[in-house]
């Protein structure tokens, strides 16, 4: 990889975490809103904003792989050259 891909990728990470943060600022804001909304309009019934604020959540947890987990996408040159040495052995 020279240093242009480098920098792609790096810059495409960054961007990752930061909407990854950016998200959870927003997922934040939104359940206090429905918190708010819930306890104004149905104090001590059923919790309903668990389910829009799960919701999120799910989504808040897929971006974080995305953003911060293994590999996050970029394809070495070494694991082609690997790949390509196990698809060329079995012929």
């Amino acid at each position: 990889m020279d240093t242009d891909d480098l920098r792609a990728i790096a810059r495409k990470r960054l961007k990752a975490q930061t909407d990854f943060k950016n998200y959870l600022l927003i997922w934040g804001a939104v359940s206090i809103v429905l918190i708010v909304v819930w306890a104004l309009t149905n104090p001590g019934g059923f919790f309903w904003p668990v389910w829009p604020i799960a919701g999120m959540g799910i989504a808040a947890l897929f971006s974080g792989i995305s953003a911060y987990g293994p590999e996050r996408g970029a394809i070495s040159e070494d694991r082609i050259d690997a790949e390509v040495r196990r698809m060329t052995k079995g012929s």
